[in-house]
């Protein structure tokens, strides 16, 4: 299948990429495990071209992203002159060994394979053709929007939407493009923009699959902790990246489409690697510029997707070394390995000096906003990803949270009390890449707790941007199979098929929810791009009620002006609705009689408010949310009893109304109009049955009115429902016409 294909395609673009550039920055000891740099190299050098090519005001990554193969091809065959020249093999034996190298983590590859596999297949089950979906996050439309800047526009482009002040404009940021070079994440919308325009694919084609592929290519970087940090040996190392790649929070992060996440995620095990290896060997200014493009990797990806973790990324490496200082009072030691560690950081800062002067303004922002949403707090159990479901929830059944909580903490604790001499060491480093991460997380949710804020989506964001380095010290109970006591290590098997069984548990309930997505890029959504291509539609006040959709027309409608009623996202503020056109997607369908609307999709139209027939209508009070089926794309509301319908006529004289009801009731009743004035329509009978419901014209003067739709009998609660339930409306019709 197509999803498959093109999944595959960008996995193997990305390694590609970062071929050479992983070859030449892994550090002589450990040459031989260069492929598990390949990942983030290839993102952060993608990443790069793309932002040199925004500064070079190139017209997009359409213009360029093709001939710049040449790139990671060059750098390859330097790659392979450089250790052809210091080697006696040769070329060709420099080739083989580079082969070997690959083969080396070869269980890996197999990991990444099915991995990947396994999470394309619930959007090749929701979807027939390439889409985006998401579990209630609506980011991916955000990302969408930055990538087809980067893919189509310069930089000093200001038409359409781009230069759109009034809306586009955050804290110093007054257009689009440098909204995204600037304050938000650039590097996620960068490689959707880069890898778009290479396997010609537009950005809603490949959100989904990008944030898949960084999942799945996580896993070298999983695998590399759990054996160069924590020193597990192959094997364990091997199922530690499986169990990143099952977790269920993990798939979370996927369902919710949030790949600055994971790109921060690899940069931050990366810094953490180099840090801690650069301590425990003889630091010299010579070694510590072999961990330079290690780090340059790193920061580059944590300063291009999440700038703000730039504060925290050496929180894990700086707590190991710190502690090591502090007990053996190597101060000296320590100031050396910082300035090592921060070199890197300040050539990345200079480069990416967009980036950095914007970073005051983004943590302005997070304290302006109370972003995200209220996520369940973690405990010990749920640390190896021993959740319920879609929405990370503890197994309450039983006491059983409680139970696996105890028992993972007993088995952490039992271990680190067995570990004797080099494992009782490594125990230190397993201890500072956890403890001050856990404390944060542990902070922001009492905060949010104790102010009712969404904090605790900031905590599950820290936590998980350090899971990487953390799963392998939470795994530190593998140690116990070393025991010569053979109930230790069934016990440690035993265990390790509850961790393994249980995630895959929780993230099967994420796969079936995402294979029925409750978001998703439709084949209606796409269409709104053939709004772009209309002459006539100068302008489109985006009037769409909820926030995914209102996201990806604008992200369709860029060479378009566009006007918000509700501050919809950062770049996308209210202001007045100055645009000619209205775009419309409500249950109240508006259609003057002069054929000033124009029907896009069967639910989305634009109606041109300079009609002297044009006047607006939203639904009041009185109205349970809205419901949908994804599958058909059929939507529907139900009153709560009454019902109000909210009509704003900005003509100077009255117009006529008449209003058609799509729906049905759960019992027989008898339903009228009734106008501000108190004033109603004959009753209009409705039943059980769908039909379209006709009432009589009505007169709307100019300004505000309030309709009230009311019927005699009571609204009822149905079997199997809490709600006090009316009338089910699919569409309600507003014809106007001259008064």
């Amino acid at each position: 299948m197509i999803h498959f294909l093109v999944a595959f395609g960008l996995l193997a673009h990305v390694l590609f990429w970062g071929a050479g550039l992983a070859w030449l920055a892994m550090p002589r000891p450990w040459r031989r495990f260069w492929p598990v740099l390949m990942m983030p190299a290839g993102l952060a050098l993608q990443s790069a071209v793309v932002w040199f090519g925004a500064l070079a005001n190139f017209p997009g990554t359409n213009s360029y992203a093709r001939w710049s193969e040449a790139i990671p091809l060059a750098l390859l065959v330097v790659a392979l002159w450089w250790r052809s020249r210091r080697s006696r093999a040769g070329l060709l034996g420099e080739i083989r060994a580079g082969w070997v190298d690959v083969q080396r983590i070869g269980m890996v590859w197999l990991a990444i394979a099915g991995g990947l596999a396994l999470l394309v297949a619930p959007l090749a089950w929701a979807a027939k053709g390439l889409t985006t979906i998401s579990l209630g996050s609506c980011d991916a439309a955000d990302y969408a929007a930055g990538a087809r800047v980067l893919m189509e526009f310069a930089r000093t482009e200001r038409g359409g939407f781009l230069g759109l002040t009034e809306v586009v404009s955050v804290q110093s940021v007054d257009n689009f493009f440098d909204y995204w070079t600037r304050i938000n994440h650039f590097t996620p919308s960068a490689l959707i923009a880069f890898n778009g325009s290479v396997l010609d694919c537009a950005p809603h084609e490949l959100t989904s699959l990008l944030t898949m592929v960084l999942l799945a290519g996580s896993l070298p970087v999983v695998f590399w902790m759990a054996r160069a940090v924590v020193g597990f040996s192959g094997a364990p190392s091997v199922a530690v990246a499986v169990l990143f790649a099952l977790s269920p929070l993990n798939w979370y992060v996927v369902g919710h489409v949030a790949p600055g996440q994971l790109l921060a995620a690899m940069a931050v095990a990366l810094i953490t690697w180099a840090g801690v290896a650069l301590w425990r060997g003889r630091l010299t200014w010579a070694r510590g510029g072999q961990f330079a493009g290690v780090l340059a990797v790193g920061y580059w990806l944590v300063l291009g997707s999440y700038n703000f973790f730039v504060v925290l990324c050496l929180v894990p490496a700086a707590a190991h070394a710190g502690g090591l200082a502090l007990w053996t009072s190597e101060w000296r030691r320590l100031g050396r390995w910082l300035l090592v560690m921060l070199a890197p950081l300040a050539l990345c800062g200079v480069v990416f000096a967009g980036r950095v002067a914007g970073l005051i303004e983004r943590f302005q922002l997070l304290r302006q906003y109370d972003f995200g949403w209220k996520i369940p707090v973690l405990t010990p159990e749920g640390w190896l990803g021993l959740v319920s479901g879609p929405a990370l929830e503890p197994w309450r059944v039983g006491g059983l949270r409680w139970l696996l909580a105890a028992g993972v903490v007993t088995l952490l604790a039992w271990a680190t009390a067995r570990a004797v001499g080099e494992r009782r060491q490594k125990t230190w480093v397993a201890m500072a890449v956890t403890l001050p991460v856990l404390v944060g997380y542990e902070l922001l949710q009492g905060r949010g707790a104790r102010l009712g804020t969404n904090a605790s989506y900031d905590a599950f964001k820290l936590f998980m941007v350090f899971y990487p380095v953390m799963l392998p010290a939470f795994c530190w109970w593998i140690t116990l199979r070393w025991s010569r006591r053979l109930t230790e290590w069934l016990g440690v098997v035993g265990v390790a098929g509850v961790v393994l069984l249980g995630n895959a548990v929780g993230t099967g309930m994420i796969f079936w929810r995402m294979a029925t997505p409750p978001l998703m890029v439709d084949g209606e959504l796409r269409q709104l791009r053939k709004i772009e291509a209309m002459p006539d539609v100068a302008s489109v006040n985006v009037l769409l009620p909820d926030m995914w959709s209102r996201l990806w027309a604008n992200a369709f409608l860029l060479k378009k002006p566009q006007y918000f009623l509700t501050h919809t996202y950062e770049g996308r503020r209210n202001t007045p609705l100055r645009g000619e056109w209205d775009l419309e997607s409500s249950l109240v369908a508006v259609k003057p009689a002069d054929g000033a609307r124009r029907q896009i999709t069967p639910h989305y139209a634009l109606v041109n408010n300079r009609s002297p027939l044009f006047l607006r209508a939203t639904l009041g009070d009185g109205w349970h949310p809205e419901e949908s089926t994804p599958q058909t794309g059929e939507r529907w509301r139900w009153t709560k009893g009454d019902a109000t319908l909210r009509i704003e006529n900005p003509q100077d004289q009255t117009l006529a109304v008449t209003c058609t009801l799509d729906g049905w009731s759960l019992g027989e009743c008898d339903l009228l109009l009734v106008d501000a004035a108190g004033e109603s329509t004959a009753p209009q009978h409705l039943g059980p049955q769908r039909a379209k419901t006709r009432f009589a014209t009505i007169a709307v003067p100019p300004g505000g009115t309030t309709v009230r739709l009311h019927s005699a009998q009571p609204a009822m609660i149905p079997p199997g429902d809490t709600r006090t339930l009316g009338v089910c409306a699919f569409e309600i019709q507003l014809e106007v016409h001259a008064n």
